[in-house]
């Protein structure tokens, strides 16, 4: 009986000592947690060079490592609509060092990198310095230099450059034939709309990424926006030369037999005439906001 008596003190002193424990336990984690989580943005070790030399034989490993990281890290950064991609250089500087030859690192890593906000870094020099490094190490692969033509055709306006690029890649005996074609068109024509439609069509049939994929896709269709609305304009210069006043709407040239019925734009709505005569996107179309996002960070960009 007695001893009963002292079993029941001790689980009372012992039980409540020992939620308290595992209260204080939680919290610790629940503290070490939303540390890591602030700070998951961060990289531990900056120094390529560091890295590489502590991680001896299992560098390649590492660098698979930190390529997922590089992915998670962009894809996160992309979902939560932040701009902010500072770290993405660091990282991918850690990952071409750790495995120069881990080809995928310089494309995706250039895609991630070169674009203007919200798609990428707006880091295009950044894109050429890693494309440049990538092509050191490994001369043989000619799509490298096929993103290297993107990037200074795109994103830096320099065709000269991209035509260049698309030279030297196409003497590899394995490039495919449009690389030359390529240099040729980009340096007589500069930025056109075959050429833009023809290269976003190869970025988007040649990633199984689906973030690029679906960035590609939205460049496709913003392009096939700005060539309709051009011939559109066209039409409507007509028109007011026929009238002496500019269309009202997009039915009007209809009307005159200056289009057959009302063109609509790749999601299938139809083109309205702004309050300036020009041919716009419906207010409707999911691709306005996609349109009006890019104008802005462009107007944005230095």
């Amino acid at each position: 009986m007695k001893s009963e008596k002292t079993i029941a003190w001790l689980l009372l002193l012992v039980v409540p000592l020992g939620f308290e424990g595992i209260w204080l336990l939680q919290h610790r984690i629940d503290t070490q947690r939303a540390s890591i989580s602030e700070e998951r943005d961060e990289v531990l070790l900056r120094s390529p060079r560091l890295v590489k030399a502590m991680g001896l034989e299992y560098a390649p490993l590492l660098a698979d490592i930190y390529w997922t990281r590089v992915v998670q890290y962009y894809g996160n950064k992309h979902l939560r609509g932040q701009a902010n991609l500072e770290l993405l250089w660091p990282l991918l500087d850690i990952t071409t060092t750790l495995d120069p030859n881990l080809v995928i690192a310089y494309r995706f890593g250039a895609m991630f990198l070169s674009p203007p906000a919200p798609g990428g870094a707006g880091r295009p020099d950044l894109a050429v310095q890693l494309i440049q490094r990538g092509i050191q190490a490994n001369p043989d692969y000619w799509r490298l230099y096929e993103d290297l033509g993107f990037v200074y055709y795109f994103d830096l306006k320099d065709y000269q450059k991209a035509s260049a690029a698309f030279l030297e890649g196409s003497k590899n005996p394995k490039a495919l034939v449009w690389m030359k074609i390529m240099a040729a068109k980009v340096a007589a024509e500069g930025e056109s709309f075959e050429t833009s439609m023809f290269l976003w069509k190869d970025i988007y049939d040649s990633t199984a990424d689906p973030m690029v994929k679906k960035n590609a896709l939205t460049h496709m269709q913003l392009l096939k926006v700005k060539e309709d609305c051009k011939r559109l304009d066209a039409l409507a210069d007509e028109f007011e030369k026929r009238f002496g006043r500019r269309p009202a709407r997009i039915s009007d040239l209809a009307q005159a037999g200056l289009i057959r019925g009302i063109p609509r734009d790749p999601s299938g709505y139809a083109y309205v005439v702004g309050k300036d005569g020009k041919a716009e996107l419906n207010l409707d179309s999911p691709l306005l906001e996609q349109q009006l996002m890019q104008e802005r960070f462009r107007k944005a960009m230095p």
